[in-house]
C-alpha cells in the first residue's frame, strides 16, 4: 500500500470533547426524543427515560472557592456503581458526584471540563448511558448492529 493510501485509511486522532458533541452523539442514538427541561435545559430520553440531560444550577453542586452554583453541569446515566465509581474515584477526573446523587447510577461533568476527554470517550460514556436506559430489546439490537461482543 502507498504512503497517501496509508494515510488517508488510518483513523483521525481523538480531539478534545465539546459541548456539541455531546448534543450531537445523544441524538444521534436511536429512538432518542430530545425535550426541554423546565428551564429549556436540554434532556435526551429513550422511551421515556432520560439517559444524558444538562442539568440546572443546584445547590449541591457548587464552586468550593465561591460558593457559586455551577451552571453547565451535564448528567450521565451509567450502568452501575462499579461504573460511576471508575468514572469519578480519580480526582484529576473532570467527573464528579455530590450527595444528592449517591445510590444513583449517574456522573456529572462540567461543560467547561470536556475538553478534558476525547470525543472518542465521551461517545462511550453517551453510548453506555443510552444502554443504561434502553429497553433491553433495544440494547440487544443495537449492541449486535455494532459488533460488540456483549450482543
Amino acid at each position: 500500500m502507498g504512503e497517501a493510501t496509508r494515510e488517508t485509511t488510518e483513523e483521525a486522532p481523538d480531539r478534545p470533547a465539546r459541548v456539541a458533541d455531546v448534543h450531537e452523539l445523544a441524538a444521534g442514538m436511536p429512538h432518542v426524543t430530545r425535550v426541554d427541561g423546565t428551564a429549556g435545559n436540554a434532556v435526551y430520553q429513550v422511551g421515556g427515560k432520560s439517559f444524558v440531560f444538562f442539568r440546572t444550577p443546584r445547590p449541591d453542586a457548587v464552586d468550593p472557592d465561591t460558593g457559586r452554583r455551577y451552571d453547565d453541569v451535564i448528567v450521565f446515566w451509567v450502568g452501575g456503581d462499579e461504573d460511576k465509581t471508575a468514572l469519578v474515584q480519580d480526582p484529576d477526573s473532570p467527573f464528579f458526584t455530590t450527595p444528592h446523587f449517591d445510590g444513583h447510577p449517574s456522573v456529572l461533568v462540567r461543560a467547561s471540563r470536556l475538553h478534558e476527554i476525547g470525543r472518542d470517550e465521551l461517545a462511550e460514556i453517551v453510548q453506555d448511558a443510552w444502554l443504561s436506559r434502553a429497553s433491553p430489546k433495544r440494547a440487544r439490537d443495537w449492541l449486535a448492529a455494532h459488533g460488540t461482543a456483549d450482543a
